[in-house]
């Protein structure tokens, strides 16, 4: 048989973190690499789960969702941010953001647009724009404080460029896009009248008493923006692949159903509706959200500063990029990473997963810290052997 595959998958490999996380389920690694919860989600959420199942919610649901699932998602979105939405017409659900990306990409990208986006970036960004026929066009986030290069932005906008893709609070980085770089991501989207699709799944996960701004709030944005947020990482149950899109644009929220219609039908109805459990849980649980990672963040530094890695604590979410030069490997990112996976005991992704600038992320790997903290506590002891191993090595 004389057959290739798709063209649209040149240049695409399959998911590094997933590579990862069965390299570490092989060597029998603590897996911070893919950002798994090892602990669960809150009990009366899976309570209501088991319920929904044996009150017979295992059908189809409506293809955008529940219609007691859209309305707790748009409650949440008005407490949180004040924010009006008609859960009728505004919201969607979704499996997971990751699906949520590909149907706002593709109900608004064609061949040959140009979308914008920041550089590192996770993985799953570009080829949703790849498989809509469109071009990344990256921007980098300069290093150490992951500033937005202004001048690079200001550039990169023009008559082709279709959309922006901006992921705050940011995975790899842990930045959170600051309400003033948001507006001028906005003033630039205007200008060549271009949507802003944003990714802000880790939005309740932030520290030092910073805010989370989403561009819906944002006076003038509100019929460019399409928003996308979940529950994976908020409620720690990943596996339950539940996430949600909304635009205040009629014209962008029925473009982004019926792609979703056609990719997925439905999110998973019983886990739907134990979702508005989750969605109405009291503002103390964010709270106690908020310092629950505060502390891991603080043992994760803590390990990572003392084994030898240069890193800066994210100001959101639940990942570190850290560099690994000063512990003196002679090889690149990925086979760092698999070292530390095999020969340690620490699963991480490597930096250069991330990005596309050839050269880019290889003295870095990202560690995922959403662990019990005698989890990283561990981690942090096995980075110490990994300490002795490369001393002993010369």
């Amino acid at each position: 048989m004389n057959w290739t595959p798709a063209e649209r998958l040149h240049g695409i490999q399959e998911s590094v973190i997933r590579e990862m996380t069965r390299l570490a389920l092989k060597h029998n690694a603590i897996n911070l690499s893919q950002g798994l919860p090892d602990f669960p989600p809150p009990p009366e959420v899976l309570q209501a789960a088991q319920a929904a199942l044996v009150e017979g919610y295992n059908q189809y649901s409506i293809t955008w969702g529940l219609p007691e699932t859209r309305s707790a998602i748009a409650q949440k979105i008005h407490r949180f941010y004040g924010v009006d939405v008609d859960p009728e017409y505004h919201v969607t659900v979704t499996c997971g953001v990751s699906e949520a990306i590909m149907a706002a990409v593709f109900s608004v990208v064609n061949p040959g647009d140009e979308v914008i986006l920041f550089e590192p970036a996770h993985e799953n960004f570009v080829p949703a724009i790849r498989f809509a026929g469109g071009k990344p066009i990256f921007i980098p986030l300069l290093p150490p404080a992951f500033e937005v290069d202004v001048d690079a932005l200001r550039k990169a906008f023009g008559p082709r460029t279709r959309a922006v893709l901006v992921n705050t609070p940011h995975n790899p980085t842990g930045k959170v896009f600051s309400a003033e770089e948001l507006r001028m991501i906005g003033e630039l989207a205007e200008t060549w009248d271009a949507v802003i699709i944003t990714d802000e799944i880790y939005e309740h996960i932030i520290y030092d008493g910073r805010q989370h701004v989403s561009p819906l709030t944002l006076t003038g944005l509100e019929q460019r923006v399409i928003s996308l947020g979940g529950l994976s990482k908020t409620y720690a149950m990943t596996g339950w692949r539940l996430g949600y899109a909304i635009s205040l644009n009629p014209t962008l929220s029925t473009a982004l159903r019926t792609v979703h219609d056609y990719l997925t039908i439905c999110a998973p109805t019983p886990l739907q509706k134990a979702a508005v459990v989750a969605l109405n849980l009291p503002t103390s649980y964010y709270e106690d959200l908020v310092k629950g990672y505060t502390q891991r963040r603080a043992v994760m530094m803590r390990s990572l500063h003392n084994a030898g890695f240069i890193a800066h604590p994210p100001q959101g979410s639940y990942y570190v990029l850290a560099d690994f030069r000063a512990l003196g490997w002679r090889g690149d990112a990925m086979s760092f990473a698999r070292w530390l996976t095999t020969a340690v005991g620490v699963a991480v992704v490597p930096g250069s997963a991330f990005y596309y600038t050839p050269g880019l992320g290889e003295t870095t790997v990202r560690f995922a810290f959403p662990k019990r903290v005698e989890t990283l506590e561990e981690a942090g002891q096995r980075l110490q052997r990994a300490v002795d191993l490369l001393k002993n090595r010369g």
